[in-house]
This record gives C-alpha cells, structure tokens and sequence, in this order.
C-alpha cells in the first residue's frame, strides 16, 4: 500500500500539534516559525513526490485502518487531486512567508490553526468518501474561524461571526444531505455512490435526487455562487492580509467537490442522474460572473474589489465545469491556479498599500493617498490587474481563450458575453482603483499628512511573498503548453471515470491475523 497518499494529511496534523506544544512551552516566535517551515518543506517534497507520480496517469487508494471490508474510509491521489495539491502547497508558501513578518505575533495560535487549514485542505482532496468530505470541509472550516477572528474586534467580529454562522448552516445541511444519501444508496464511498446510482430503482430516483441537490447547493455556497455570495466580499476584505490570501483556495474547494461528484456521479453511464444539475449551474455561474464584476466595478476598497474577484473567478470556474466537455474542463483546471494566485496576491498588495499610507485620515486600503515608495508596489498592483482581467499576455488570457474556443455551438453567445463582458467590467474597475491609488494628486482641501514617523517601516519578506505568487502566474504563462497537456490529461481522466472506479473497488485490504 502507498502510504505516500496520507502524507498530505499526516504532516499538517503533526506540524500543528508540535505548534500547540511549542505555544504551551512558550517559546520564542522563531523556534514557532522553524516549525512551521519544517513542515511546510516536509510537506513540499510529498505534494512533489505525488504530483510526479499522478501527472503520470496513476491512480493511488489508501484505505484508511485497512478495514476488511474494502469499501471503508478511502483517500484517492489522482490527477485532480495531485493539482489541487500543488496549487494549495504554492499559495500556502507565499502566505506563510507574509505572515511570519510579524503579523503571525498578534494572532494566538496562528501556527496551529494554519497547519490545521492546510490538514483540512489536503485531506478534501484526497478523500475517496462523501463523509470524509464533510469531515475535512469542517476541519478546515474551524480552522479558519479562527484564523480570521484572531486579534479582531469591532465590524471584523461582526462579520467573522456571519461567516460563521453561515458555514455551520451550510455544514448542518450537508449534514442531513450526507444522511438522506447513506438511506437511499447504503454506501458513502464515492466510487461506490458511482455504481449504485446506476442500479437506483425509480422508486427511489425522487428521493436521491433531492439528497444530491441539496449536497450541490452546499457545495455552491461554499464557492460562493449566485445567491450564496454574500458572505464572501466583507468577510475577505476585514481578514488579515495573510489569512485572506489562504481563503481564496477555500472557494476552490467548492468548486473541486463539484467537479468530482459531476464526473463520478453524474456522468454519460449515470442513467437518469447523467448530467444532473449541469444546466443549472450554468446558468447560475453566468449569473454570479455578471452580479461579481459588477460588485467589483462599484468597489470603493480594493479589499472589497478583489473579494468580488474571486467570486468572479469561481463563477468562470462553475461555466467551465458545468459544460461538462474536455475543452472547458482542462482550460477551467489552467485557470483555476491562476486565478487563485493572482487574487492571493492582489489581498497582499492592498495590504502593502494600507500599511504604507501617509495620512491618517484614510481607513479604506489607502485609496486617494500619496504612497511612499509606490513605484514597487504600483508595479505589483499592474501585473496583477493585467493578470486578474485576462489580458495578454498573461495566463489569464490563455485561460479564457481556451474556455471560449471550446465552448458547445448551443452556448456561444451567453457564454462569450457573459465572459467578455464581465473582463470588461474587471478592467475598467481595476483601471479606476489603479488611477486613485497611484496617480491622485491630493488638492488644497486634503488633510494634512501625517508626519513621516507615521509610515509603517517596509519588510522585504512583505513584498518578496507578493511578487512570489505573481512569479507563478508569469511562470504558468511561459510554460502553457506543458500545462495545458497535463490540465488536458486530468480533464480526460475524469471523464472516463472507470480507472478511478476500477482502482478503487479493486484495491483489497491486507488482511491481517490477529
């Protein structure tokens, strides 16, 4: 058995009960940080290892206890999985390297509770059972409770306590949806869901399909989609910077459980279930990208804008998915990292913006304000808005070229509409916020600015971790073609979901004697 596939999972738990010992010891931040770092290396060169071995087509089970009954709790490394992984590992470096200039001292436990996320993070991906699921969207669910309502006070508590009661909302009815599945198929394994959908009496169709609906409706509220968004904005622009960046891969999360249940569940061979939902998510991801940028051209914060962009970015993703070919698939799996770094980074530059504001009449991301020093910054800020808008000749371009050359004749129109139109609303939003964070000349009616002691003192590691996750970004675009044979390669795999099955039902457990 690869014991590999349950390393992902295993580090970050290790990693974040040695931070809890450490924290209880009361150490010094630096030996905190070592360990933070030791595991974050130790995790690398295993999300490495497996990214290596699934781009190559192979499909690895671990069965968890090695129960004798071969369909108990399973994780599953497969193509998706292993790019998942990566995406999580790269976006975890960079906010790591932010938060340890300093921030990481205000938060208690932020160590702990970052490793749990990533714990969380890794083992959604990897998990072969439904229930697994919902154990790991929970995990990474307390987790970040905490992480965004360390050190907070005033609105930041407010909305952190609405975004906690709306995700225990949400788990509670995935929950009852989980329930409703076990009585009407007997298994919660999702290779096993697979077979036995198929097999479904008509008496039972009904019941399955309200219990898979509203397990789709938990997933779209996690990513964010048209009516379940209105979280997301506020509660990302009050987090702190670091912890913001972390967020954006959790909407992601969403859309990933989407996309694996829609290729295992509901595919050509499902019966009555094939294709289940797919008009309606496209028409709601239509919908979000459209409410999205316009939530994003009306942005008086740049915090705000960019949490409006990552809602745009996981209705493009829901588009993509939801037309259900291999053309749409692969180019929504290229943009996925994308989109993920870009708006990571955007988070981080809004913060480097506010930190660096002179006056201290200004409470919104710096805007309308003479920056010291903004030309690094101003820098930042034009790769990421030429990045997060789709223009040449960064990898957001390719992505939505892809999407759009491989949309079905019957959705032309309101597919490129809706995308064109929403990338315009993008740019012209982003072009607004650039003009009055870097080129507003303050007027005989401004305040007066503060003395120069005012300024927050500059940290490299600050900016070295925002230009890191823009380096991704001009790096996926100089090697597209490499990424879009592998993004092909997973898009394919799931479509033919029967070595994914056959692996998994024919992995047997070591039996051993007592």
């Amino acid at each position: 058995m690869n014991h590999l596939v349950v390393l992902p999972v295993l580090i970050p738990l290790l990693g974040a009960s040695l931070s809890l010992f450490i924290e209880h010891r009361r150490y010094g931040p630096k030996v905190q940080r070592s360990v933070a770092w030791l595991s974050m290396a130790a995790l690398a060169v295993v999300v490495a290892l497996l990214f290596a071995q699934t781009s190559q087509g192979r499909i690895s089970a671990y069965l968890l206890g090695d129960w004798p009954a071969r369909l108990g709790i399973a994780l599953v490394a497969d193509g998706l999985a292993g790019w998942m992984l990566l995406t999580t590992l790269l976006l975890a470096i960079a906010c790591l390297l932010y938060a340890c200039t300093g921030w990481d001292r205000r938060a208690p436990h932020f160590h702990a509770l970052f490793q749990f996320q990533l714990m969380g993070l890794n083992g959604a991906f990897l998990t072969g059972d439904i229930f697994n699921l919902f154990v790991f969207f929970e995990v990474l669910l307390i987790a970040s409770y905490g992480l965004l309502l360390s050190g907070g006070r005033g609105l930041r508590m407010r909305i952190g306590l609405h975004y906690v009661v709306f995700n225990v909302t949400a788990s509670t009815l995935f929950l009852i949806a989980l329930g409703m599945l076990y009585a009407v198929l007997g298994s919660l394994n999702m290779a096993e869901i697979s077979q036995r959908i198929v097999e479904l009496p008509p008496s039972h169709l009904k019941l399955a399909k309200a219990a898979l609906g509203l397990l789709l409706v938990v997933f779209c509220s996690k990513a964010a989609l048209l009516p379940l968004y209105l979280w997301l904005p506020e509660a990302y622009a009050r987090a702190p910077a670091a912890v913001a960046a972390l967020f954006v891969i959790m909407t992601k999360v969403g859309l990933y459980a989407v996309l694996r249940v829609s290729s295992l569940w509901f595919d050509a061979d499902a019966g009555a279930m094939s294709g289940y939902g797919s008009d309606w998510l496209l028409w709601a991801g239509i919908a979000t990208l459209l409410v999205a940028a316009l939530g994003a051209l009306a942005a008086t914060r740049l915090s705000v804008l960019v949490a409006y962009l990552v809602v745009v970015s996981a209705a493009t993703l829901f588009i993509a998915f939801a037309l259900g070919n291999a053309g749409t698939i692969s180019a929504g799996l290229y943009y996925l990292p994308h989109s993920t770094f870009t708006a990571a980074a955007l988070f981080l530059v809004a913060d480097l913006i506010r930190r660096r504001r002179r006056r201290g009449g200004q409470h919104h991301d710096g805007e309308q304000t003479v920056l010291p020093g903004k030309t690094g910054t101003s820098l930042l800020f034009l790769v990421a808005a030429v990045a997060i808008a789709g223009l040449p000749p960064l990898a957001g371009f390719l992505a939505k070229a892809a999407l759009l050359s491989a949309v079905p004749d019957a959705h032309t129109g309101v597919v490129w509409a809706a995308v064109l139109g929403s990338s315009l609303l993008v740019i012209i939003g982003l072009t607004r916020t650039g003009i009055r964070l870097f080129w507003h000349v303050p007027g005989d009616d401004d305040a007066v600015p503060e003395p120069e002691s005012s300024e927050a003192p500059p940290r490299p590691f600050e900016t070295a971790a925002a230009s890191l996750l823009l380096a991704y970004v001009v790096a996926m675009a100089i090697f597209a073609a490499p990424l879009m044979r592998q993004t092909d390669a997973i898009a394919a795999q799931l479509l033919a979901p029967a070595q994914y099955l056959d692996d998994v039902r024919g992995t047997t457990p070591q039996v051993r004697q007592p």
